[in-house]
């Protein structure tokens, strides 16, 4: 998920070499040792359906958490779920502020997520996605979200969010699900989403 009102470049933001090393962070970011993957778009076979969960919390899974750190941050995005980068595994990586602005980076691994009941409050902004680069549309999400899961070492984590955090939880969580915020738009907008990123 790219972060809100903020415009991707087309390739040089979003592809970079899958061994092109990250070292622009600082000391310790996560995805510093990472490699940065290509970006999966939309229509391709992975992001339209559901992910595995992870078993095993490993050095695998610890690479790929780092790589999906790396990849996100040179596609200048704020989330990232696994099958964004071609992996099929329930993760999901983000750095994004709630509506307090304070700032979040986790890592969720076969995370649950938690909606308020309904009626609840709904909000209305500019979403996009890293999958449909450059393209932007008003997509309702709940002003709360909560998600539960683990960590890259099995230990349990709880976000709760609100703002773009909360939207952010509910973004990658899709994915992970299979769905691709244009798929929550009507027709028309969704067609509009998809032939701005070059994708119709």
């Amino acid at each position: 998920m790219p972060p809100p009102l903020l415009e991707q470049a087309q390739e040089g933001d979003r592809l970079a070499d899958e061994e092109t090393p990250v070292t622009d962070h600082e000391h310790d970011a996560p995805g510093e040792h990472g490699r940065v993957h290509p970006i999966t778009q939309y229509g391709e076979p992975v992001l339209h359906r559901a992910c595995k969960p992870v078993e095993a919390f490993d050095d695998a899974l610890a690479t790929l958490v780092e790589d999906m750190f790396a990849s996100m941050y040179a596609a200048n995005g704020v989330g990232l779920a696994a099958n964004q980068i071609g992996v099929d595994a329930r993760v999901f990586v983000l750095d994004c502020e709630d509506a307090e602005g304070e700032r979040h980076v986790a890592a969720v691994v076969n995370p649950v997520l938690h909606l308020p009941p309904a009626p609840r409050e709904l909000m209305v902004d500019d979403e996009g996605c890293l999958s449909v680069p450059g393209a932007f549309e008003d997509t309702p999400r709940s002003a709360t979200a909560v998600v539960e899961g683990f960590d890259a070492e099995g230990k349990p984590v709880r976000i709760e969010g609100s703002g773009t955090l909360a939207r952010c939880l509910q973004h990658e969580y899709d994915h992970l699900e299979g769905t691709v915020y244009v798929d929550r738009l009507p027709k028309k907008a969704r067609n509009r989403a998809l032939a701005e990123a070059g994708l119709r």
